[in-house]
């Protein structure tokens, strides 16, 4: 086993493809495939399951990419160190529902913790995606929420999965509206005022079950409705059409201006917020330091 076989392998799993992890790589895909089956005899196990779908981590990969992780970690600490080897560009995904604390947490890691090379990703997905993100480590931390509805089938996938789900903060739910909106001047907002205005919540695509909305009270009906598949969309609609979503109440000027404002729901519900990692891996560097992040940017917003 040699340190650029590791090298290998963070690289395919990094990107999920052999072709794409070759032409990175600057070598062929042959060559790289080779390099990894001769790893995989050598240590009797299958790092990475082949079908006719693509390329995925196995369960023993997942364990085996978390420890190759840290050997190439320490071993560029010790070029740096000793060789004054310039620094390979930095690795680190989250996936994560549409929160604009999570994209302010990832600002902080990248002006924090960004050197002058690095291979970031962010992605805003759906509830589904993101536990499989998470699970296939394409992303290695995922954020989303749980609460008395949806936690027994979420809690479910997180187990079956090898997932640890981690609470960031429990918050009340909130309506997000503009501030022309008629009801913007309200200490609080009961369901029943809500029936005229439109309501936005975002697609979860072939898993568009209630227990994977990002909106609480998913079951309940509305007279006037629409979906959509990003933050800025949403946004433009609670403003131009004066609609209404459901979230936490956390909200960044920063990122979102001052058009949109949280105004409290009247209702006993509560909503659990936090991430999910692999629970038999440590959380890389960027990990830790993005965790870090996402406490300092909710303590910010609070």
């Amino acid at each position: 086993m040699t340190l650029q076989q590791l090298k290998y392998v963070i690289e395919v799993a990094t990107h999920g493809s052999m072709n794409e992890a070759a032409k990175r790589l600057f070598i062929s895909q042959p060559s790289l495939s080779n390099a990894i089956r001769d790893l995989e005899q050598e240590l009797r196990i299958t790092i990475f399951e082949r079908t006719n779908k693509g390329i995925t981590l196995s369960k023993e990969g997942v364990e085996f990419l978390s420890y190759a992780r840290q050997v190439v970690e320490q071993a560029e600490l010790l070029e740096n160190r000793y060789l004054n080897a310039k620094p390979s560009p930095q690795h680190f995904s989250v996936s994560t529902q549409h929160y604009a604390f999570a994209v302010n947490a990832f600002v902080r890691l990248v002006q924090q913790h960004g050197h002058d090379e690095y291979e970031l990703a962010l992605r805003e997905t759906k509830t589904y995606e993101i536990i499989q993100d998470v699970k296939s480590l394409r992303s290695e931390i995922g954020i989303l929420y749980l609460n008395e509805f949806n936690s027994k089938v979420i809690n479910k996938l997180l187990k079956d999965a090898g997932l640890v789900f981690t609470s960031l903060f429990t918050a009340k739910p909130h309506i997000f509206i503009s501030v022309n909106n008629p009801l913007a001047k309200q200490e609080s907002v009961a369901i029943e005022q809500l029936q005229d205005y439109p309501y936005l919540s975002f697609d979860q695509g072939e898993y568009n079950s209630f227990h994977f909305s990002e909106e609480i009270l998913s079951t309940l009906s509305h007279p006037k409705s629409i979906q959509v598949n990003d933050r800025a969309t949403l946004f433009n609609l609670l403003i131009g059409l004066n609609g209404y979503t459901i979230s936490t109440g956390v909200l960044s000027a920063d990122l979102n201006g001052n058009e949109i404002i949280p105004v409290p729901l009247e209702c006993e519900e509560s909503i659990n917020v936090g991430w999910i990692c692999h629970k038999s891996t440590s959380l890389s560097n960027l990990g830790v330091a993005y965790v870090q992040a996402l406490h300092e940017a909710i303590g910010l917003q609070d």
